[in-house]
């Protein structure tokens, strides 16, 4: 009978804390390596390239399956709730990038990042749902001698369950707001008259730069008679328009191609020019020597054409 006692005690104790893989936190698991594997792919096709955000993706790479893994093996509560928190810092994290920038960095409204968002949501609630369960039915557990009605986890599930939904919805709900209201791109507007491209001194030479002194691209994609850059591309590198004239000591020669739409875009010696979100006051050129969007973009030099 002794014996018999021992092996119950010992039983109840580690069986309480062996690993409970729950299907939320399996779901959790799956969506967290959904999110680092987008993560991955934008890294690779081109954020890798961004200073501070090219290393700040590749840890949430990281992160996002370390923790999937965790989770799934392990079944931890611990695990669970950091997963959750993750996701939730990750959606965070896109959001400040749209609205106010993050590390000198602007995010533009892409199919890519609203999707990364939802599973972030999706992922979080799981994972939250998961270790709130874990615990409640830990704690539950861990009171052999209540009544048999205070041994249902299901009653303490709810307000737990509750509170998540609630973090969840507003969480979407801001997602929706943020990519609703993307913040402006720095695009030159359209006016009557023409606008004036002019020279201005970044990094020790002459750059082109247009009338409000920001910062001119080329991509090196592009041909002298076509522009390679659409879509979310085009969010980002909003293109020149074509109503362009040279200002003072801008020598090269300046153009224009149509764009796919009708519009007109501006030329500099053949290449077709591009602003970028990223800059926000002249004499900034944080988009010089980025690879995004399939290639190389460059500040434009003013040279003489002949």
């Amino acid at each position: 009978m002794a014996d018999e006692h021992v092996v119950r005690v010992v039983g109840s104790k580690w069986g309480s804390s062996l690993p409970r893989r729950s299907a939320s936190g399996i779901a959790g698991a799956a969506l967290l390596v959904a999110s680092g594997s987008i993560h991955l792919d934008l890294y690779l096709t081109g954020y890798r390239s961004i200073p501070t955000i090219g290393w700040l993706f590749l840890l949430q790479v990281i992160a996002a399956y370390v923790l999937a893994v965790a989770v799934g093996v392990t079944g931890h509560r611990l695990a669970a709730a950091a997963g959750a928190a993750f996701a939730l810092g990750t959606l965070g994290g896109y959001l400040l990038s749209l609205k106010v920038g993050l590390f000198g960095f602007t995010e533009v409204r892409t199919t890519a990042g609203i999707v990364a968002g939802i599973i972030d949501v999706a992922a979080f609630a799981a994972l939250a749902i998961a270790a709130l369960t874990a615990l409640t039915t830990a704690t539950v557990t861990a009171r052999t001698t209540a009544a048999a009605t205070d041994q249902d986890p299901g009653r303490r599930r709810v307000p737990a369950v509750a509170a998540t939904a609630v973090v969840s919805v507003v969480a979407l709900a801001l997602l929706g707001a943020a990519v609703a209201t993307p913040k402006a791109a720095p695009a030159a507007s359209v006016t009557a008259g023409a606008q004036l491209l002019k020279a201005r001194p970044i990094g020790g030479m002459e750059v082109l730069t247009n009338a409000s002194g920001l910062t001119l691209y080329s991509f090196a994609p592009d041909t002298p008679s076509r522009s390679a850059c659409y879509g979310s591309c085009a969010a980002y590198w909003p293109p020149v328009p074509g109503n362009v004239s040279a200002g003072p000591g801008v020598t090269g020669a300046i153009g224009s191609i149509k764009r796919t739409g009708g519009s007109t875009q501006a030329t500099y010696d053949g290449h077709p020019l591009y602003t970028y979100i990223g800059d926000s006051a002249p004499g900034q050129d944080s988009g010089n020597n980025l690879n995004l969007n399939g290639g190389l973009w460059r500040d434009v030099p003013v040279a003489a054409a002949g």
